[in-house]
């Protein structure tokens, strides 16, 4: 199907035409104001048409703005046939082809997946949007207040980080503090802290017949933590921001 005149769609995922453009197809010797304004008076806007600007070049080269109106297919038809012109017949016929083509069972599923194609990325972004937010606020919560919400025992490389730290660098800083000793390739606490409920061993399968032990901090432990480094002069990332500020 050859194209008589250009078809676009609107946000509500209609099919308009341009007034201008359809008025200039049409061949009429009236001038568009008046032509509009004879056969627009039974249209409602918003609903018929809309009201939009078109853009044309002068003489001298400049671009003018021009008022125009998107038109629904419908509407298109209703002109076409009111112009009582061969061309205005010919413009009827090619309408009711496209609203065959756009209604066809192919296309209203392509537009379908089209749609939720959007919604899909639309989601995506706003889930990214709000992961990163998460991160940013869980970044400057107070290390204390983030202990609290923490649930279940935390690896001493999630705690490093909150320092901008390592786990080597926490666990090593812990030995010469006299907190902890390595026991084959696991660090467990000096017996001075053995049974304050500070970690926990979990131990990790490393494949069918072995165990793997490694030390896990618990809430009242992250506590004990913070404040031994607290006292020794290291804070956590969030409250050295609050510090500088």
């Amino acid at each position: 199907m050859n194209e008589l005149i250009k078809i676009s769609s609107n946000e509500n995922d209609e099919q308009v035409v341009s007034a201008r453009e359809l008025h200039k197809g049409l061949g009429l010797k009236k001038r568009f104001s008046i032509w509009w304004e004879q056969n627009s008076k039974l249209l409602i806007e918003n609903e018929d048409f809309t009201s939009v600007l078109s853009g044309t070049v002068v003489n001298n080269g400049a671009k003018r703005q021009l008022q125009d109106y998107a038109l629904t297919i419908d509407t298109a038809k209703h002109l076409a046939m009111q112009s009582q012109t061969e061309k205005g017949r010919e413009y009827r016929t090619y309408f009711i082809q496209v609203e065959k083509a756009w209604n066809s069972p192919d296309m209203v599923m392509k537009r379908a997946l089209q749609i939720a194609d959007k919604r899909v990325i639309a989601l995506q972004i706003e889930n990214n949007n709000l992961n990163l937010e998460l991160a940013e606020a869980n970044k400057k919560l107070p290390f204390l207040e983030w202990a609290l919400q923490t649930k279940g025992l935390v690896t001493p490389t999630i705690i490093a980080k909150k320092y901008g730290k390592t786990a080597i660098w926490l666990n090593n800083w812990l030995h010469k503090q006299g907190v902890q000793f390595k026991q084959g390739k696991c660090w467990v606490l000096y017996k001075k802290y053995d049974n304050k409920g500070y970690s926990d061993t979990i131990f990790s399968p490393t494949d069918i017949d072995h165990l793997h032990p490694s030390m896990k901090w618990t809430v009242k432990g992250m506590k004990f933590i913070y404040e031994l480094l607290k006292e020794n002069g290291y804070l956590p990332i969030s409250e050295q921001d609050d510090l500088a500020s």
